[in-house]
């Protein structure tokens, strides 16, 4: 997965129409303007909600400028004085977005003593509730009701009786107080869902990249299983040119063009191999994998090489077998062959393959004891490891051990059907 790739899964895009959302939710939705720092900038939607709060603070002002200075008990200065500050809080609507916490504490003695910014600090208090969480309402709020009782027994309303006031005040400060929670949620919502399609998204980015490197895996040892047949067979013949130097021309050649054939089909492996691990192509893009139906081609290339071996394949109509099936019991033969060519050099492999649909696929691979004393072959110790692991991953089982004449068997059991 290429950087261009990995981008477009981490980078959303905040799709819609911008200029109908809240600035500060498009801001959370968008990682990258999160990280900046920046302020968000006003969306059109802003503007006409901040201006409306504007003019309903602005009206309900002069409504309480207008009780205030009816109030024949009250001095035209402190008229004065409630209006310039009323107006002064006026201007402090547009800042309810920036600092709605300061806001809202600020008018809770502002509006005890202002008639006129009540509207500013309703306005205030639904902003506290929209942007901040419950615990900082909860403190402004019961402030402002402990106030209430206080404020009209100060200010009574001429129209209303006390408690009619200072219940209608209470269940104005309830509304508003859970009409900006109500906004919260809906806001944090979005959110919370956002969060989950991200993580989606990167567990989807996740499971592809695992089962990419598991396929590269596979590739992988699907080639090294064939690179070390090759290379056996390589080893085979070039050690027969070694020990039978005086060894007929006709047979010379015929090895010779056997390790020729055999370097080059290995290099071909190898850089294939390395192909895969570099770039991660899929299992499509390699050469194709062989299965049952190639066993008989096996056997004749192991025979080409000096080995003898018998096989005794008893399944009708091997290209039936399931492509997985067939492509674990080639492996398991394939490299039971090269165990044997190496530490059994010269006996005779007996191959058996039998089974059915329904009944399952029995693979066995045995040689006798080797004949006198066979030098040390370097190597992993890992095919016998590997095979059974393939075969378990197979959902079949996988058995091997020493014989008892001495000599060495594998035997595996495979699912067909």
């Amino acid at each position: 997965m290429t950087s261009g790739d990995k981008a477009a899964w981490t980078a959303p895009v905040f799709l819609g129409r911008r200029w109908f959302f809240p600035s500060a939710l498009i801001h959370e939705l968008d990682p990258d303007a999160a990280r900046s720092g920046r302020r968000p900038r006003r969306t059109a939607r802003d503007w006409v909600v901040d201006f409306t709060c504007f003019l309903l603070a602005v009206g309900v002002g002069l409504l309480g400028a207008d009780t205030v200075t009816a109030n024949p008990a009250a001095p035209h200065s402190l008229a004065a004085l409630d209006q310039l500050i009323g107006a002064l809080s006026w201007g402090a609507v547009w800042l309810r977005r920036r600092w709605p916490l300061g806001l809202a504490a600020v008018m809770v003695p502002v509006s005890f003593v202002s008639e006129t910014s009540g509207g500013v600090a309703v306005i205030a208090l639904f902003s506290l509730a929209v942007h901040r969480p419950f615990r900082y309402v909860a403190w402004v709020g019961g402030a402002h009701a402990v106030l209430v009782p206080l404020y009209f027994w100060w200010r009574p309303d001429p129209e209303l009786p006390y408690l009619a006031s200072i219940v209608l005040l209470t269940v104005l400060l309830v509304a508003v107080v859970g009409w900006g929670m109500f906004v919260r949620s809906k806001r944090q919502l979005m959110l919370s869902l956002r969060d989950r399609a991200r993580r989606a998204e990167t567990e989807a980015r996740l499971r592809a990249e695992h089962a990419q490197r598991g396929a590269r895996e596979a590739i992988a040892r699907e080639m090294h299983d064939v690179l070390a047949h090759r290379l056996t067979l390589l080893s085979v013949h070039a050690g027969a040119l070694e020990f039978r130097p005086d060894a007929p021309r006709e047979e010379i050649v015929r090895a010779a063009g056997v390790i020729r054939e055999s370097a080059h089909e290995a290099l071909q492996d190898l850089r294939e191999i390395i192909g895969v691990l570099r770039t991660g192509e899929s299992e499509d893009a390699g050469r194709p994998q062989p299965t049952l139906a190639a066993l008989d081609t096996l056997v004749v290339e192991s025979r080409q090489a000096g080995m003898k071996v018998i096989l005794d394949q008893r399944v009708p109509g091997s290209a039936a077998v399931p492509a997985s099936v067939g492509r674990t019991a080639y492996r398991i033969v394939q490299e039971a062959l090269t165990n044997a060519r190496k530490h059994a050099p010269g006996t005779e492999v007996a191959v058996s393959v039998a089974g059915g649909p329904g009944e399952g696929l029995t693979v066995s691979v045995r040689n006798p004891p080797p004949q006198g004393d066979v030098p040390p072959v370097p190597g992993a110790g890992q095919g016998l490891i590997g095979l059974t692991e393939r075969a378990t991953l197979a959902g079949g089982t996988l058995e091997h051990g020493r014989a008892p004449d001495g000599g060495f068997e594998v035997r595996a059991r495979l699912p067909w059907g």
